[in-house]
């Protein structure tokens, strides 16, 4: 959950680091720092907060040099401080470092025996000192390295820089992401590719266990076992503008706005004479559907959203047996798996620790194959499973997901409907969905024609505390991803109830001070929410309806927001446009950091 960034070159490389960590920012932001290796020897500098307080302690104590690293943190161990801030160093060894070192206390009294003293609360700082440790006896820099991962237990990604081999950095991989970028000259190591897509579109997506020695001219990568290897060279499909803000205020909104156009991408070419294509599963697909007897979803945060409601179309569409589970209780429990149950995974990065862990552990439970939904193609979660369906977001920055929850909602909605027809649904129905499908990117887009009249309706919301979201059927999930969302930005408490369960707790808290956000599709569950909304008013409580065109069985009012019609396949996904534009607006509002909301981080590559 922290970034990462380093640079060799024939030139100074201060400004690039900068400029890569704010690109990584949407990973942690607690504190910021870089070392390079200058003419007299390694220099940090450090900075509580963000990457802007570290770049204007650049500016008044300026660095220059050839070589370095930088890294933008998400606090694990010790507080956000300059101490515990990266680079970590000993005796001219800079270490930065993205993930948890489980065995580090054990470590840290090995090598305080040794002499070492520590001047943090980080588990990164006894890598830096192990690597000192082992280069004692003369060990050369890859090799010191090396033998120190074969001590660390946990996830790591790490880049190395010593002033005692000028112009060399070494990564190294396991449990957490690092790709190697390729220049004329110069070479990169960064968290994600688009830290340094101003600098090169090629890149090297390092596997599990990997360790790269690089120099400004060249690079050699060596797998766990110590064997000189190489890795396929892969050309990065979007460019830098994908990665800047454009005429938006802030990138949530930017990417709230690009949903019409990365849902189309993401259907393109799935979709085909009216029938969703098999073959986008792979060879012998349709084989695979058809041995399908249960589905068994594992997710986290809006991502398990996403997969409640592929729950609801699975069970419904194709009469197949679906559970939806949270990876981190997954984990740690021992599932029953029948015969035929594929195994399906949901990350927007494909590197959340806890969904890699729960593929890994999925793999000795008998399930007879297993799928991910992703956005990043050379992600852990990609390679390491048998079948993916790839959606097509682009790089989301802000921290609360959008674009990559609608694009994931409509790759589900694929799957179920290729699963469907090869379970005998009926086929008009089929034929419908599908027709939703093609037409969901325009029904986004009329749903983003409300902005101005709920940006007006946020300011109802300026003064709260408190929000209840209320939805049924697969708007339950949704309800759960629009209080997600209200929490995350603007620091407001929200919950998210199934309609039906109001009665039997919820309503207590139902008053004037209380807003009660529900969603109201056409769908043969509307005249049982409009009971439930009588409840809601007989308390005093205060309504915001978002409602479907030709629902008018009493929810009107002053605050009711009418969608476009929708369909069973594309009202789960227009219902959360809204709920996206409503969160943001009162973040706003109240004045918090919308892209980047206290103690969150983007990917969550750790525990």
């Amino acid at each position: 959950m922290c970034g990462i960034v380093g640079i060799s070159a024939q030139r100074d490389v201060v400004q690039n680091l900068i400029a890569g960590l704010k690109a990584l920012e949407y990973r942690g932001y607690d504190s910021a720092g870089i070392a390079v290796l200058t003419d007299s020897g390694v220099r940090r500098l450090r900075a509580k907060g963000k990457v802007a307080a570290l770049e204007a302690r650049q500016q008044a104590t300026p660095l220059a040099g050839f070589s370095g690293v930088a890294h933008t943190r998400w606090a694990t161990h010790g507080v956000p401080s300059e101490d515990n801030a990266h680079p970590h160093a000993s005796q001219g060894i800079c270490v930065v470092h993205n993930g948890i070192i489980e065995n580090h206390a054990a470590l840290r009294v090995q090598l305080q025996q040794a002499g070492f003293v520590f001047e943090s609360q980080t588990d990164t700082e006894v890598i830096a000192h192990l690597i000192v440790h082992l280069q004692a006896d003369g060990r050369p820099l890859l090799a010191a390295v090396q033998a120190a991962l074969t001590q660390l237990e946990g996830a790591y990604a790490i880049a190395v820089l010593s002033e005692r081999d000028p112009g060399v950095l070494i990564g190294a991989r396991r449990g957490s992401p690092l790709v190697l970028g390729l220049g004329e000259g110069e070479q990169y190591l960064a968290s994600d590719p688009q830290a340094l897509i101003a600098l090169t579109r090629r890149f090297v997506y390092l596997q599990e266990g990997d360790v790269v020695e690089l120099t400004r001219e060249r690079v050699q990568i060596f797998d766990e076992h110590g064997a000189l290897v190489e890795r396929p060279i892969k050309q990065a499909a979007f460019g830098s503008d994908a990665v800047e803000r454009g005429e938006y205020r802030h990138y949530m909104l930017k990417e709230i706005h690009e949903q019409p156009q990365v849902i189309a991408e993401t259907l393109e070419g799935r979709i085909a004479g009216g029938k969703v294509l098999n073959e986008i599963l792979g060879v012998g697909a349709s084989e695979l559907l058809e041995k399908t007897q249960a589905v068994h979803i594992i997710a986290c945060g809006t991502s398990y959203h996403a997969g409640l409601v592929a729950r609801y179309w699975i069970e419904t569409l194709a009469g197949v047996p679906c559970t939806t589970e949270i990876a981190s209780e997954y984990r740690y429990r021992s599932p029953v798996v029948q015969p035929g149950t594929l195994f399906l995974t949901i990350s927007q990065s494909g590197e959340t620790a806890d969904t890699l862990a729960a593929l890994k552990m999925a793999k000795s439970r008998g399930y007879f194959a297993e799928l991910a939904v992703c956005n990043v193609p050379e992600s852990s979660l990609v390679r390491e499973s048998r079948l993916v369906l790839m959606t097509r977001a682009g790089p989301e920055i802000g921290v609360a997901s959008t674009k990559a929850f609608t694009t994931q909602l409509a790759t589900l909605a694929l799957f179920a409907l290729a699963l469907g027809k090869v379970k005998g649904m009926d086929e008009g129905r089929y034929r419908r969905g599908v027709r939703q499908l093609e037409q969901l990117p325009a029904m986004v887009a009329e749903a983003l024609a409300l902005d101005p009249q709920i940006k007006l309706l946020a300011e109802q919301f300026v003064d709260k505390e408190h929000a209840l979201f209320l939805g049924r059927g697969t708007h339950w999930p949704i309800a759960m991803e629009g209080a997600l969302k209200l929490k995350e930005i603007s620091y407001i408490h929200a919950e998210a109830y199934a309609a039906g369960e109001l009665k039997h707790g919820p309503l207590a808290l139902v008053d004037a001070n209380m807003p009660v956000i529900a969603i109201a599709p056409n769908d043969h569950l509307i005249d049982k929410l409009c009971s439930n909304m009588e409840e809601v008013r007989a308390r005093g409580g205060r309504l915001y309806l978002f409602v479907e065109q030709g629902v008018a069985r009493g929810l009107d009012g002053e605050n009711v927001l009418t969608l476009p019609k929708c369909g069973e396949i594309s009202a789960p996904v227009v219902f959360t446009i809204p709920l996206q534009l409503l969160a943001y607006h009162v973040a706003v509002l109240r004045g918090t950091d919308v892209d980047q909301p206290r103690n969150l981080a983007k990917s969550v590559t750790v525990e």
